[in-house]
């Protein structure tokens, strides 16, 4: 448990410098780390079904539209689905592309009463580079953690 209370404990002090609505920040590989370590948690993956479709999926996500595409409507049944796929006590890791959109998800979850709900910082595919393209500097994917493409 020590090595978890670290890790959350500095995700934690991310989130009162960024002042964010919600329990913590992650990056990719402390992420990672949580759910091996955690048995409650759960990583949510908010992205389009397109975008998991075209970009790759991490194995074991539960995966919950934060909007649709191309429209970028936002779901109205994120939240029921939501409850509907985890226990309230669950530590939820919510994952997006860059980190915006999994950002707005854990803010609405933990103001839905979610208590545990912590961002995936840089998200799947990171930030873009100088040539406006992703999976070059930062995310998950870049991290050489677990995912595959179907």
């Amino acid at each position: 448990m020590g090595r978890l209370n670290e890790i959350l404990s500095l995700a934690q002090s991310r989130a009162r410098e960024l002042k964010l609505a919600f329990e913590g920040a992650l990056t990719p590989l402390e992420a990672s780390e949580v759910l091996q370590l955690a048995k409650n948690a759960r990583l949510i993956d908010v992205r389009t079904k397109a975008e998991l479709d075209w970009v790759g999926r991490v194995p074991g996500a539960i995966e919950i539209e934060w909007q649709d595409y191309p429209a970028k409507h936002l779901n109205p049944y994120f939240l029921q689905t939501l409850k509907h796929s985890v226990v309230s006590e669950s530590l939820l890791l919510f994952l997006c592309r860059s980190g915006q959109r999994s950002t707005l998800a854990a803010k609405a979850a933990t103001e839905a009463g979610f208590p545990d709900c912590y961002n995936i910082l840089e998200g799947f595919e990171g930030n873009k580079d100088a040539n406006g393209q992703r999976n070059r500097t930062g995310g998950w994917r870049h991290a050489g953690l677990p995912w595959n493409q179907s």
